[in-house]
């Protein structure tokens, strides 16, 4: 009678250098451990004798995974990329290492209880990485802007808006300041967000050419407040929309829902506000600041909120809203309805939305009102 062979499960523990391998087998008993440089070619020699009975692959979801996932998907291998945030050890433990690690990965895979993140496809991941790296260089081109406002402030005594700082040149520069060292510092000020702003504008141009491809790019344009820059970064960020259950999922991976414990309707604590991808969360508070100002359904709902609380929460709400009509546009494929998200106005002169007249931002009197009566409404 042949021997019946054991399905297998692996934990891989990555760091910069080096990753630890632990398999076991179905009945959770240790098959291989050891720890291997991070090399590709290396790492799947380990595997090979595993190949044909492995059930699955874990790889953690640290700062470097795309190399070793790629390699694993193009040699055949059924990945797991290892949610951190949602995958807690026992805190009881007394000792925990590289190889408790990388055998707790497997278990969690034998067990069917791993929670995943989603691994972008190779081609959109660059991309959006390449439209993360638009982002930081428009932050760093802020950070020098504000350093030479800051430099004028100090040494003048004066203030120079953003827009005022982009137009200056060397030689404004030189009648500015009669020192030849805050000359030259304000000129380095000058000379890196120039650089900046033709590296911005060569990505921009790079990245606006493959998003335009995308269906839900167009769709997401019809949002007002969206323009094409949080398009992109909408479009890139989210990935197939198909991964979120809900509209409300979809809200909550893009940090528009609170966090918090409750116990008997009582707030006790927060669990991971962090939870969630910080671009989009980016992405949909400016869309909520400037939706508030061109329209006026988001206007009303937002100073209705702000009447109740303060403007960062009254902000974020608004972005929650945002988030899900963002998700039926790109699900469904339709243009944005304002009327679906705010309600259809009462009559074409209350700014506010919904079907009730109180929540209309302004009641006008039919009559003048008095001091005292006016005091005694507020």
């Amino acid at each position: 009678m042949s021997q019946q062979v054991l399905k297998c499960f692996c934990g891989m523990d990555l760091h910069s250098n080096n990753t630890y391998i632990g398999i076991i087998d179905e009945n959770g008993r240790m098959v291989f451990k050891g720890r291997f440089p991070n090399n590709t070619d290396a790492i799947l020699d380990v595997l090979v004798p595993f190949k044909e009975r492995l059930g699955g692959v874990v790889v953690e979801s640290t700062f470097n995974w795309y190399f070793l996932v790629d390699a694993l998907q193009e040699n055949d291998y059924k990945v797991h990329l290892a949610h951190p945030a949602a995958n807690h050890q026992y805190k009881g433990l007394k000792r925990t290492n590289d190889k408790t690690s990388a055998f707790w990965l497997a278990e969690l895979l034998r067990l069917n209880i791993l929670k995943e993140g989603y691994i972008f496809p190779r081609e959109e991941r660059h991309l959006r990485d390449l439209a993360r790296k638009r982002t930081r260089l428009v932050e760093n081109r802020t950070q020098y802007i504000l350093s030479f406002e800051s430099l004028v402030n100090r040494n003048l005594g004066v203030s120079i808006d953003g827009n005022a700082t982009k137009k200056l040149t060397e030689a404004d520069i030189e009648q500015m300041f009669d020192n030849e060292h805050l000359i030259l510092t304000a000129k380095t000020n000058i000379a890196m967000m120039r650089c900046l702003d033709e590296r911005i504008k060569q990505l921009e141009k790079e990245i606006l050419a493959a998003a335009v491809l995308k269906p839900e790019f167009s769709r997401l344009l019809s949002v007002s407040g969206i323009g094409k820059v949080l398009a992109i970064a909408i479009s890139l960020e989210t990935g197939p929309i198909d991964r979120f259950p809900e509209a409300g999922n979809y809200a909550s991976y893009s940090r528009c829902v609170d966090s918090k414990r409750t116990s008997n309707k009582k707030k006790k604590g927060e669990n991971n506000r962090k939870n969630g991808n910080r671009y989009l969360a980016w992405a949909f508070v400016e869309a909520a600041n400037k939706m508030k100002v061109h329209c006026p359904q988001a206007e009303g709902y937002y100073k209705r909120k702000l009447l109740r609380t303060n403007n960062i929460v009254a902000t974020k709400s608004l972005a929650g809203k945002i988030a899900k009509a963002c998700f039926y546009i790109i699900r469904d494929q339709v243009d944005f309805d304002v009327t679906k998200m705010f309600g259809q106005p009462i009559n074409p002169n209350n700014k506010g939305s919904g079907s009730k007249p109180e929540r209309g931002l302004v009641i006008k009197p039919t009559a003048p009102i008095g001091n005292t009566a006016a005091a005694a409404l507020l």
